[in-house]
């Protein structure tokens, strides 16, 4: 991608959280002459960016509407007098005067879009503000090398980039979607909140993010934690600017460990030692999942990503899309894309498949059938015949159905196993002959056969607010007998445990006496901790112990600025250690 930059070509780069996007910009834009302008939809995105841009001494600055004005006019000037060599803008400013007379007055070296899954509305955060982009280059003296980056786009998406950007003969890569270190797992909890104590209890002294799908559930979810005495903060549009500034530095500074958020958080956040993110309800899409989920293990270290499903995350999910943005609401298109995201969303959270091979494949990329990194390839599944247990399910939405009555997924398996409520007595439902006919079996168990049922097509789930199942055409075959179903499921044992560090062994102790300089450090340049340097540099310091600058600079992450601000601090507390 460089390479491209520096040939004066455009780039498309489609390329996972964690894997050097913005390095493939910045170092061309330190080579060639001229300002590079970087259209970012975030403030806290620019912020961090530039934050760490400086800490290893390169001249970069942002222009947005967090500045003051005397703040934004030394900025403006400096960027005129060509001080700086990245400049990092929202798209919303690209049709400002002061913007037009920069680009007129500068060499613009090249314009680079970050987050470019934004310009589609098929994406998951279309941002009206970059359509304008391509308008903006047009008019610029020159057209600059125009250089496009995303984490998650799908084959649609990269072909909206590539039209509404306007890229000229692009050369496109994508590096691939596998992150190796992060772990995926998706649990079907009783009880939510105490799956999710639960795993904190058993991950103390880690931080990560907990993703809520609702304000409410946010409040919830945090009260509970603060309660319980964690270090946790919260993140939602319903709070004031001022608290949610506060907030995401607490986090990002490592005063609370914890943030319970929506998805309102995160996009700008380039926080490398997040050790976990948990999804508390499912999202809508698997692009949104992937995203939030890859804020994990940013520093290349072993990282949880778990999702708490609901078959309940659905039904809000679906309301939520057809009760959004009023201009979304009136889209049929828009609303029909969006609820087939979901379907593939649900699908994943429902797979006894590679959980890794799920994603990959959504993406367009090939993968094998075992990660060895995931629950599901990491719990004992058997291949079963599903066949007898498909009939039965079947046959009782039939009987219904010859009653004229159409039931979800919670009262079908009520009436599988027999249970005696009011409602199914009052119905009559006790008098079906499928009443009872699995009482045996495991109500789980049933839901995950009807999720493959659905999976499969020989189900579907019809009506919004409150979906019903009805049977599909290809039933038939199953009832008949003229087609034998199997299924991995899990056996009842308990899950293999999972390898939780994955690198070498080294000294906790000095790994402690580390992360308290840094914090001491973090303190006194007003710093978040992970731009002195991230969890993985000290780590490689343990290993290495370094003792002489020649030494300090073979560590992961140290550059000559960072030797010389930081280098002796750190070699002393090895030396003394």
């Amino acid at each position: 991608m460089i390479d491209a930059i520096l040939a004066g070509k455009d780039v498309l780069a489609v390329m996972p959280t964690g894997a050097g996007k913005s390095l493939c910009y910045q170092i061309p834009a330190l080579i060639l002459e001229g300002l590079a302008l970087v259209i970012s939809p975030l403030i806290s995105l620019m912020k961090d960016q530039v934050e760490t841009l400086r800490s290893s001494g390169v001249h970069a600055a942002c222009l947005n509407s967090a500045l003051n004005q005397a703040e934004y006019a030394d900025t403006m000037n400096r960027a005129l007098r060509g001080e700086y060599a990245i400049l990092y803008i929202a798209p919303e400013r690209l049709s400002r005067n002061d913007m037009n007379q920069l680009a007129g007055q500068l060499p613009i070296s090249m314009t680079v879009i970050d987050e470019a899954h934004c310009v589609s509305q098929w994406g998951h955060d279309f941002r009206p503000g970059y359509l304008d982009i391509a308008g903006f280059i047009k008019r610029l003296p020159k057209r600059p090398v125009t250089a496009a980056f995303t984490a998650t786009a799908t084959a649609k998406v990269s072909e909206d980039i590539l039209t509404l950007l306007r890229l000229k003969d692009p050369v496109t890569i994508s590096t691939g979607f596998n992150r190796e270190n992060l772990y995926f797992e998706v649990q079907r909890p009783q009880n939510r909140e105490a799956a999710l104590l639960d795993y904190l209890e058993r991950h103390k002294g880690k931080g990560g993010i907990i993703y809520c799908a609702t304000r409410k559930a946010v409040e919830e979810v945090y009260l509970s934690l603060k309660t319980r005495g964690y270090g946790v903060t919260r993140y939602h549009a319903g709070l004031a600017d001022e608290e949610r500034h506060k907030n995401q530095d607490d986090f990002i500074y490592d005063r609370k460990p914890l943030m319970v958020a929506t998805n309102a958080f995160g996009m700008g956040i380039d926080k490398s030692n997040v050790s976990f993110v948990i999804h508390y309800n499912m999202p809508k899409n698997i692009e949104s999942y992937y995203q939030e989920a890859g804020r994990a293990g940013r520093d290349g270290e072993p990282a949880d990503c778990i999702l708490l499903y609901s078959p309940q995350d659905v039904r809000i999910n679906t309301f939520l899309i057809t009760h959004g943005d009023e201009e979304e609401v009136q889209n049929k298109a828009l609303i029909d894309h969006n609820l087939e995201l979901l379907k593939q969303m649900t699908f994943y959270a429902a797979s006894s498949d590679c959980l890794r091979a799920r994603l990959l494949s959504y993406f367009g990329e090939k993968a094998v059938a075992y990660c060895g990194n995931c629950s599901n390839c990491n719990t004992r599944f058997e291949e079963l015949d599903i066949t007898v247990a498909a009939q039965k399910i079947l046959s009782c939405v039939f009987r219904l159905s010859q009653r004229g009555r159409r039931f979800g997924k919670s009262m079908v398996i009520d009436i599988l196993r027999g249970a005696k409520t009011e409602k199914i007595r009052g119905a009559g439902l006790d008098t079906l002959s499928t009443y009872g006919i699995m009482a045996d079996t495991d109500a789980r168990r049933i839901r995950l056969i009807i999720d493959q049922l659905l999976a499969d097509a020989y189900l579907v789930s019809e009506g919004d607010e409150y979906p019903v199942l009805c049977l599909e055409q290809k039933a038939w075959e199953v009832l008949g007998g003229e087609k034998r179903l199997v299924m991995m499921l899990p056996r009842e044992t308990k899950q293999i445990q999972k390898q939780e560090e994955l690198s070498p062994v080294f000294d906790e102790a000095l790994f402690t006496r580390l992360k308290e300089l840094r914090s001491r450090l973090a303190r006194e340049t007003g710093k978040p901790a992970y731009i002195i340097f991230s969890d993985a540099a000290l780590r490689d310091m343990c290993r290495k112990r370094p003792r002489s600058p020649e030494q300090f600079l073979a560590v992961s992450g140290v550059g000559e600025v960072k030797l010389e601000r930081y280098g002796e601090d750190f070699m002393s507390v090895i030396r003394n250690y």
